[in-house]
């Protein structure tokens, strides 16, 4: 509690130095070392006084002088004969406007009301042709027009200068004296204890009055050009020595007194302030310094504050620096304006400065403690980076940098949203201004309602689209996604109908891997098995004694054949798992695959002699060199000529060819299949799957399955074709040059 008690004392004494600090940027030029006498507003009222006392008192406006000075130009003259259009249209404009009457008064027995109206008729064509026949009947006209302004014009003024010689300015004196006729001007006014004075003359500037003025006031009876309406009246320019004063006596008395009064409280009230101000900013570095763990007290409201986005924070820090200078202002400005002349405007003047000060210190208090867990935010790098992609700019930024990976969508979206922002701010121009209305009539019809059109048509197509990918969520690959037009929604829809055939392809492989596992699993257990039963078997007989060595040596024959069938199959199966892992390492070396090709189909020739069957080989004469792991290949050729051999029609022919086909060796074997291949010939690359369904032959499976992963290492590529019952299979293998 004492802790808390400490930090509101610092809080406190920074917000009063920053107060201090305010008014004294604020008025410390209007007080200090000034008084009342020199500020604004009496100054203001100094140069109001002098402008009425050489206007009312010293020159006043002469109406006899004026209406001396009249002129009357060519100009005038012409704008006035011509005010209503040339002398034929004023008469048909005249006789149009009593020829109604008249006839009425005729059709009525009006005589004498037809007679009045026919002299009046007359007698404004008279004058009408008289402005037109004499430029003197119309000057007369014109002097006698601006004669009577200036009556109205002085008779306004002569009321004004008594309201002048009656009201606040009688609280200053002065004496003047007319450079060019002598006469002289005092308000025989006590002229001692003199708190201001303006002096004009000999050393100074002459106070010059010009009786001179725009004259644009009329009774309203009468209508005029322009250039006759707005006139000046001549009047005459006069200097004077003396000066102004305003004597203590009459301060008293005066309307003066409370703004005399109101200055020097405020004066005395800043002064307390700054020299407090003073005393906060050696507080704060002695007695109350302020530290960084002094500011954890409130550590509830700091992870609060601090779960917000740190752009937001320094904004409302801001704001709360803001509101506070701004209620800062709020009460100097209650200062410098104090209503110590009333009464009951005091206490309601310190309730409000006491109300406006402290929420100044609620939210100074709010904007240095949010400043400052800011900071211990972001002081260091990490916070600092962990901070600033945090924030909410920088998700902003981010949402825009995403909008903008498809500039389609990215410029649609800004047109839409500037198509709505336009007719928002369109609404409001047509409301102040109907001259916009039709204008924005058009860009409604034409802009606006296009946009909608195509917006909601965008978002209904976007539902569509949204609803189909639901059902292919939810497993239901039924039907595709029409695709209209070539916005981005339709490629969308495009790539969605790419994916749900991707996803039906991937469910058929899946089931079809499904079914792939159960085959190796039963073959596999079926081909382990197999040769261990026999070995359970001949052993369980070779317990007998009652055997002969014959049959003794038969059945260790049988062992000795099914352990090495077991041996094969079983390193056969490791062969494939390490291939399949990736565990297996290839030495490439320059090998001559037509030589190495010879070898490889010598040590089969007379197995295919035996099996009835005829070998017929194909090789370049020259060399074909390729960079290959031995082993590897001659496993590869082995088990596709074994294959052959296995299940190859007795009878019939076996091609086997080498050649190179552009940067790579070609290798082929072809033969007549003794069993049904049926359709799948990708699934013959499987482990344990075999032409022979029904497994006559003896084998594991693996052959093409391990070729297919050795020429894979190789960075080659095998593949096999059927027509009928003819079985080719194809390795290409790159070649060195």
């Amino acid at each position: 509690m004492k802790n808390k008690g400490k930090l509101l004392l610092t809080l406190f004494l920074i917000t009063w130095v920053v107060f201090a600090f305010t008014t004294f940027s604020n008025f410390g030029h209007k007080y200090i070392g000034q008084s009342y006498f020199k500020s604004e507003e009496f100054i203001y009222q100094v140069e109001n006084y002098k402008a009425q006392l050489g206007r009312y008192v010293l020159n006043p406006f002469d109406a006899n002088q004026a209406k001396e000075n009249i002129s009357v130009t060519d100009t005038e003259i012409n704008d006035y004969r011509n005010y209503y259009g040339s002398l034929s249209e004023q008469i048909e404009s005249i006789q149009a406007q009593y020829r109604e009457r008249i006839h009425l008064a005729e059709s009525e027995n009006n005589a004498t009301l037809k007679n009045q109206l026919i002299l009046e008729r007359d007698q404004k064509i008279e004058d009408i042709t008289k402005n037109f026949n004499s430029d003197e009947y119309v000057e007369e006209k014109i002097r006698a027009k601006k004669a009577q302004s200036i009556d109205y014009y002085a008779e306004q003024e002569e009321k004004q200068r008594k309201e002048f010689l009656n009201n606040e300015y009688k609280s200053f004196a002065y004496r003047f004296t007319n450079i060019e006729t002598g006469e002289t001007f005092d308000s025989n006014t006590n002229k001692e204890n003199i708190l201001f004075e303006e002096s004009f003359g000999k050393q100074k500037p002459n106070f010059i009055v010009d009786s001179s003025v725009e004259i644009n006031t009329y009774d309203g009876n009468f209508a005029l050009p322009e250039e006759i309406a707005n006139f000046t009246a001549k009047g005459e320019v006069a200097q004077y020595e003396g000066a102004i004063y305003f004597p203590s006596n009459l301060l008293a008395n005066s309307s003066f007194q409370y703004e005399y009064l109101s200055f020097k409280t405020s004066k005395y009230i800043l002064y307390f302030i700054w020299t407090t101000g003073l005393l906060a900013v050696v507080a704060l570095f002695t007695v109350a310094r302020p530290s960084l763990l002094q500011f954890a007290n409130f550590s509830e409201i700091e992870k609060i504050f601090s779960k917000w986005p740190v752009d937001v924070r320094f904004v409302l820090v801001c704001i709360s620096a803001m509101i506070s200078l701004g209620l800062m202002d709020n009460v100097g400005s209650f200062i410098q304006y104090n209503s110590i002349y009333y009464s009951r405007r005091i206490i309601t003047e310190i309730v409000e400065v006491a109300a406006y000060m402290s929420f100044m210190f609620i939210f100074a208090s709010a904007a240095i403690l949010g400043a400052i867990w800011i900071w211990r935010k972001i002081s260091n790098p990490e916070g600092f980076r962990r901070e600033l992609k945090n924030s909410f700019t920088y998700l902003m930024m981010d949402d825009v940098r995403d909008l903008f990976l498809n500039r389609s969508i990215a410029f649609q979206s800004l047109f839409v949203l500037g198509v709505a922002f336009f007719a928002g701010v369109g609404i409001v121009g047509a409301m102040l201004q109907t001259e916009l209305a039709v204008i924005y009539l058009l860009l409604f019809v034409f802009v606006a309602l296009p946009s909608v059109f195509l917006f909601l048509r965008r978002m209904g197509y976007l539902n569509k689209i949204i609803k189909h990918t639901e059902s292919m969520a939810e497993g239901r690959l039924t039907s595709d996604i029409k695709v209209k037009g070539k916005s981005i929604l339709a490629k969308h829809a495009a790539n969605l109908n790419s994916l749900r055939e991707g996803v039906k392809k991937s469910m058929t492989e899946q089931a079809k891997s499904e079914r792939l596992k159960t085959e190796l699993i039963t073959n596999v257990s079926h081909d382990l098995r197999t040769p261990l039963t026999s070995i359970i078997t001949y052993t369980d007989l070779l317990k007998n004694p009652e055997i002969t060595d014959e049959e003794r040596q038969q059945y260790i024959q049988v062992l000795d054949q099914k352990s090495a069938r077991l041996r094969t199959l079983i390193e056969d199966l490791f062969e494939v798992s390490k291939m399949a892992s990736g565990n297996i390492e290839i030495t490439k070396q320059r090998i001559d695959l037509t030589q190495f090709f010879q070898q490889a189909l010598g040590e089969h020739e007379e197995s295919f002699q035996q099996a009835g069957l005829e070998l017929k080989i194909s090789k370049p004469e020259q060399p074909l060199f390729a960079y290959v792991d031995g082993q590897k290949m001659w496993r590869v050729l082995d088990n596709l000529v074994v294959n052959a051999q296995k299940y190859s029609l007795k009878g019939t022919r076996v091609y086997v060819s080498l050649k190179q086909v552009g940067n790579q060796a070609e290798f082929v074997v072809k033969n007549i299949s003794n069993y049904e291949l049926g359709d799948n010939v990708e699934e013959l690359t499987e482990r344990f799957k075999r032409a022979d369904a029904s497994r006559h032959t003896d084998g594991t499976g693996l052959g093409l399955a391990i070729a297919q992963s050795i020429v894979d290492l190789h960075n080659g590529r095998m593949k096999i074709e059927v027509d009928g019952d003819m079985f080719k299979v194809i390795v290409l293998i790159p070649i060195e040059f």
